[in-house]
């Protein structure tokens, strides 16, 4: 599955805030974005070369709803704890502060940041491993 790319796409209440949580937070890039495609705004952000990027658009004349529960989360796995300390540090010194993880475990050996939009993000100090 060399050639298959990943694209995480939602609905945002607040384009800005949230490039900026990614952005700022995460160490994410604008690798794109669009204005009224139909009524709809977005952007685009990611990693150049990953297999994957996050789209986050905006309805115009319409209100995206909150993350409808706590556990709706993206897991990135850092295994090196200089590389994750630095990843925690960046989004505390960008003004998120972590938050208890509903599921305990993710607390083990993470932190929990949360979206503008209520939706998760965990920093995992682990390999990714199945």
């Amino acid at each position: 599955m060399d050639t298959v790319k990943l694209r995480v796409a939602r609905p945002a209440r607040d384009l800005e805030a949230v490039v900026r949580f990614y952005r700022d937070g995460l160490g994410f890039e604008v690798l794109g974005g669009f204005e009224d495609h139909a009524g709809f705004d977005g952007v685009m952000l990611g990693h150049p070369g990953a297999p994957y990027h996050l789209e986050f658009t905006v309805e115009r004349g319409h209100e995206a709803p909150r993350a409808p529960t706590e556990d709706l989360l993206l897991v990135f796995y850092v295994p090196d704890p200089e590389a994750w300390a630095a990843r925690v540090h960046q989004m505390e010194a960008a003004g998120f502060a972590a938050v208890p993880s509903r599921n305990p475990y993710w607390d083990a050996h993470g932190r929990t940041f949360e979206d503008p939009d209520g939706y998760r993000v965990v920093i995992q100090r682990a390999a990714w491993t199945l």
